[in-house]
């Protein structure tokens, strides 16, 4: 009877050494969705802050390659493309100043030029932001040198 008795398990240990249900392990993969979408927004949203900033930065630099051009031509560039390779009539041209791939902003879209610029300005440089078209607001704004 012993033996018997050592085979049989008493319905609390039972209870004890069940495995979950079904609707557990449904509610735990749910749980972990939620924290890895959480997770994931926050990072790739990370990227289009980092690109945001770098346009920010990327215009204030390349201002000052047009400005640097301009004090040694005496000139400002007809196109951001005179700042890469020396355009012909060019006096005191001491270039290059720019890489061709510092001519395209974060998202890979040509940075506009214009001189003379608006509103009395002597160029403009204008970054239109992750969607490429003028206006919008947050990554897709217009990011301009001032």
């Amino acid at each position: 009877m012993r033996n018997r008795r050592s085979l049989t398990r008493s319905p609390a240990r039972r209870a004890l050494q069940r495995g979950m249900s079904l609707i557990e392990i449904i509610i735990v993969i749910v749980l972990i969705g939620i924290v890895l979408t959480f997770v994931g927004s926050r990072i790739l949203g990370g990227a289009d802050r980092a690109k945001a900033n770098l346009a920010k930065s990327q215009v204030q630099t390349l201002a000052g390659k047009v400005e640097q051009f301009q004090m040694d031509t005496g000139r400002l560039p007809g196109s951001l493309s005179e700042l890469v390779s020396q355009p012909q009539g060019a006096a005191g041209w001491l270039g290059p100043y720019a890489k061709e791939p510092e001519l395209k902003d974060p998202w890979g879209n040509a940075i506009s030029y214009r001189a003379p610029g608006e509103d009395g300005r002597a160029f403009d440089l204008v970054i239109l932001g992750k969607d490429g078209k003028p206006g919008g607001s947050s990554y897709d704004g217009d990011v301009r040198y001032e």
